[in-house]
């Protein structure tokens, strides 16, 4: 590839299982060469939550010692390293105490954030970010029985990375959280339609969502890409070039041009609201896959046992119905933020139509689920409406705090 190339690897992650899909791709990288290129060097990221699902501080450090010697350096960032720098900022009058907390402390963005930080702080050139429910394989179905096949996904990146600010791939597997629906006259499709629509954001719209649902949850890799090498830019769209989280490459060559990321308390969506800020940058779309196992139910993919059909996710389960329902919660906690940016003109309009079609909506949703906690997500509406100025004045300050940080690194360069 021409140069020393230092290439950093960042997980956002709070999951068990995390080193089994460390392992997966580190062999992944072994397999197509990159572990054996002198002048490419790999370095782990990772960013932890003991909290997420009550791990120990071993759960991730013990996890690397198979794959240690295959990579370069790992760098674990738990609460007290990040404390530290965080210390560090405000001492040396780089950032305030409250610009600290919003970059670095709670939830995905944070994470993400201090996989970033500490990438820059490294002299990374890039970043891979990758999600610890996500899988360097592709599902398609052309027949009665699904294909599996292996994707390069770092290699992918790095051909693309620099020509682009930002380079992200796409994703087969269960995406979506919304489960297999046999409508009925209880709900109907027109139902369940208003529902989502008023709590989904611009990218997903009803007859994607539908074929997935049809799908039994499941979205297939398209052959197209599968058999191509080439990578497209992605267009703006309504003051977005959306992108997603994982499988998701970030050049660091110019610390300056990189952005933070940010979610509202409690939400997520902190990739469409990168996405947001991107309107000035370069972002490609690259021909790899990741498979996204939502649901956590193929975890024995990464032992090699590949199914010839995949299971529809139906409504059948509390644990299937509780994730529908965080989810939603977590979309509606974003979605006003998101449009006081895009749609800031038609923000009230648009903020009373949800309210509508929630109020007329939910009742029939928590009936056909028996869960009436989905209620819960209109109050949640009135909630991060209220407060919306408040999220825009901190997704506002932590770019700018961001800039400073960037700033300082450039200095003491």
């Amino acid at each position: 590839m021409g140069r020393n190339i230092k290439v950093g690897i960042g997980f956002a992650t709070g999951r068990k299982n995390f080193g089994k899909i460390l392992k997966t791709y580190v062999y992944s990288w072994q397999e197509c060469g990159l572990t054996d290129l002198e002048e490419v060097s790999l370095n782990l990221f990772v960013a932890y939550d003991l909290k997420y699902k009550n791990t120990k501080r071993k759960d991730y450090t013990i996890s690397t010692q198979d794959v240690f010697h295959l990579i370069d350096d790992a760098t674990f960032i738990g609460r007290n390293t990040i404390q530290s720098e965080i210390s560090y900022l405000i001492e040396e009058n780089i950032v305030d105490a409250s610009e600290a907390r919003l970059l670095f402390g709670n939830g995905y963005a944070a994470k993400r954030n201090a996989a970033l930080y500490f990438a820059i702080k490294s002299n990374m050139d890039y970043l891979l970010f990758l999600d610890d429910d996500e899988y360097p394989i592709a599902v398609t179905k052309t027949r009665d029985n699904v294909i599996w096949g292996g994707q390069q996904v770092l290699l992918t990146h790095l051909k693309n990375i620099r020509q682009a600010d930002i380079t992200h791939g796409h994703h087969c597997g269960y995406i979506s959280p919304i489960p297999y629906i046999h409508f009925n006259d209880a709900m109907t499709e027109v139902d369940f339609r208003l529902f989502i629509e008023a709590i989904s954001n611009d990218i997903v719209n009803w007859d994607s969502i539908r074929a997935v649902m049809n799908n039994g949850g499941v979205t297939y890799a398209d052959t197209k890409v599968l058999t191509s090498d080439i990578a497209e830019e992605v267009q703006e769209t309504n003051h977005a070039k959306f992108i997603s989280g994982g499988n998701l490459c970030i050049n660091l060559t110019d610390p300056d041009r990189t952005i933070p990321f940010y979610n509202p308390p409690g939400a997520r969506g902190e990739d469409t609201f990168l996405s947001t800020c991107l309107s000035d940058r370069k972002v490609l779309r690259v021909p790899c896959y990741a498979f996204h196992d939502g649901f956590s139910t193929y975890r024995h993919l990464m032992n090699g046992v590949l199914p010839n059909r995949l299971k529809y996710i139906e409504a059948n389960s509390e644990k299937i119905v509780m994730r529908f329902y965080h989810a939603c919660i977590g979309w509606v906690r974003y979605k006003p933020l998101l449009l006081y940016i895009t749609q800031r003109d038609r923000y009230d309009e648009k903020i009373r139509e949800m309210k509508a079609n929630l109020t007329a909506s939910l009742p029939k949703v928590c009936d056909f689920f028996q869960c009436a906690d989905f209620m819960n997500v209109l109050a949640e509406l009135e909630k991060f409406d209220k407060n919306v100025e408040k999220h825009y004045r901190q997704f506002i300050n932590s770019q700018n705090a961001w800039t400073r940080i960037t700033g300082h690194f450039a200095e003491n360069r």
